[in-house]
């Protein structure tokens, strides 16, 4: 039920008070006498490598994570994990041969490179598309699954979610990136303990539906922090429920702990094979930690060394996501197939909603571990919409506003603008949001619909970056066939009755990807620039800036070999 204990509003007002009084310290110990906009908008020079791991994920796990990624592994399993391990191996080649690009340039927005490597035009449009994206996709479904679940577990109604998250997100932005970045850490955290929490909760309740005990019921009335630690101490293997819980779901759903569907698998086409290794998932991930504002800009105000640790630190803390986001939902789908939750998990007309699984297993916690979950959604949910907030702010702070509307703005001008775009971009999420109510799996209508702009905006970065013969008028038609190509070969199938292939979104965006780069290496070659204006358009590349430290080197390896191990057993 959706009834919260005094003991979890204590531990809920506790989370609210530690985040906004340790912001407001950040904010005032490390205020400058005149706030530049590099400062506010990067936090140049001040965030630690954990500070910016923490950031990275912060910022990246939210209810998309809780609520969407636990209703697909209740509807797929274990393969939806893909996104997130993937993502781990993604940050290691992002860190040597992405980020280094940026730094040794000088760039503080995805914009402003393509500005200096292309020309405004190709700038000004992907600048666009951008804040269309973070806005009207990323922004609304963060609320409306935010407020989706807290409606769900707590004595609040949708709308009132929808504003106290705007509002609370709103507050912890205006602060400006250091704010985010150094409240990032203690936000990740929260959301890892809290994520750890459900997860024991859906482990422990297969153990005791199948005769294995029952000891959450027992240290249900303990105070709050030692039976966190219990929890935590029993995730981590020192406890047999967690063991025997696991073995339920390895016998009861064998066909939910596969990491590389076959084609006979109904959901083949949302995570279609080896595609999620070397196809369309590798796309997809190098075009969101590499080639997104949102994502990379808090590392671009660090040196290379401080950066790379903390994009290291991030792809440690991505392997865990899976344990706290996709087995709940797993472990809900078990319990769902052995009758249990059979009202919890249908909406009012009777449809069953894989996005219910997360709320409900929330709701099943005792007084106090209800309100560390339901801060650590919040957390994530708070992090996150805070995260695109800042780069909603930054793109159309530096490269809309100064650009075409006020060139000799003073850095004060821009921050002000920079918060007013805040408040504007938040006001439109929280009004467009509630129109999501009828999706069943939001994560995945999230990675198809980003999925129309990736395959071009990688094309443009790469051949950008690592292919000098790369013309601007490419660049431009990269920038401009992205969301077309991607549209033919998603409808085109209907247009022609099936005669033409209906491809998986991520084999279409492996497809798309191809399409861009043949047509902008054709263009390059077939009209290419004088040696004046390719003069105009180059960035700085060698191979020194590429080298990493041992520690880099033995850091990679140990995520790279935990990977392996975790396809080899799941494949």
């Amino acid at each position: 039920m959706n009834v919260l204990q005094p003991a979890d509003y204590i531990v809920f007002l506790i989370y609210f008070v530690i985040v906004t009084a340790y912001g407001m310290y950040i904010y005032r110990s490390k205020k400058n006498a005149v706030t530049s906009s590099n400062d506010y908008f990067l936090a140049e020079g001040s965030l630690t490598w954990w500070a910016i791991g923490a950031s990275l994920i912060a910022s990246n796990i939210s209810a998309e994570h809780f609520i969407g990624m636990s209703g697909s592994g209740f509807a797929i399993g274990l393969a939806i994990a893909s996104y997130e391990w993937m993502s781990a191996a993604t940050l290691i080649v992002v860190a040597m041969f992405i980020l280094p690009v940026y730094l040794k340039n000088k760039i503080f927005t995805m914009p402003q490179f393509l500005a200096k490597r292309y020309n405004g035009t190709v700038s000004t449009i992907m600048a666009v598309i951008w804040l269309l994206i973070y806005v009207f996709v990323n922004l609304t479904s963060i609320i409306y699954l935010g407020a989706l679940a807290i409606s769900s577990i707590a004595p609040i109604s949708f709308e009132y979610c929808v504003i106290g998250l705007s509002l609370f997100s709103v507050i912890v932005t205006l602060g400006g990136m250091k704010v985010i970045g150094y409240t990032d850490m203690f936000q990740v955290i929260v959301l890892i303990l809290g994520g750890l929490v459900t997860t024991y909760l859906a482990l422990t309740l297969l153990s005791e539906q199948f005769g294995f005990g029952k000891d959450i019921l027992i240290l249900g009335g303990l105070v709050t922090t030692y039976l966190a630690l219990t929890l935590l101490s029993e995730q981590f293997g020192f406890g047999k429920d967690i063991i025997k819980g696991l073995g339920v779901i390895a016998d009861e759903a064998p066909g939910h702990l596969h990491m590389i569907l076959e084609k006979s698998n109904p959901h083949y086409s949302e995570l279609p094979g080896m595609s999620v290794i070397v196809g369309g998932m590798l796309i997809n991930n190098l075009a969101y930690w590499g080639c997104n504002q949102y994502i990379v800009q808090r590392a671009l105000g660090a040196d290379l060394k401080t950066a790379r640790k903390g994009i290291l630190f991030a792809a440690f803390l991505k392997l865990l996501v899976p344990i706290i986001a996709v087995l709940p939902g797993i472990a809900m789908y078990v319990m769902h197939e052995n009758g249990m939750f059979q009202k919890e998990m249908v909406d009012a007309a009777g449809v069953l909603k894989p996005d219910h699984a997360y709320p409900t297993l929330m709701n099943l916690l005792p007084a106090g571990l209800k309100g560390v979950a339901l801060a650590a959604l919040t957390a994530a949910i708070v992090a996150s919409l805070a995260g695109k907030a800042n780069s909603i702010s930054t793109i159309f702070s530096l490269d809309i506003y100064k650009k075409y509307f006020n060139k000799n703005a003073s850095e004060k001008k821009l921050v002000r603008i920079g918060r007013l775009a805040v408040v504007v971009a938040m006001l439109i999420g929280a009004v467009v949001a509630p129109s999501l109510k009828s999706l069943d799996q939001a994560y995945q209508f999230i990675q198809e619909y980003v999925g129309f702009f990736s395959p071009g905006v990688l094309a443009v970065f790469l051949l950008g970056m690592f292919w000098k013969k790369t013309t601007a008028s490419a660049g431009l038609a990269g920038a401009l066939l992205t969301v077309p190509i991607a549209a033919v070969l998603k409808f085109l199938p209907v247009w022609t009755n099936g005669a033409f292939p209906d491809f998986p979104f991520l084999d279409r965006m492996t497809i798309a990807f191809f399409i861009i780069v043949f047509l902008m290496v054709a263009i390059s070659l077939l009209r290419p620039e004088s040696k004046e204006q390719h003069e105009t358009h180059t960035i700085e590349v060698d191979t020194a800036m590429f080298k990493v430290s041992s520690e880099f080197i033995i850091g990679s390896f140990i995520i790279c070999g935990v990977l392996v191990a975790l396809y080899t057993v799941f494949w």
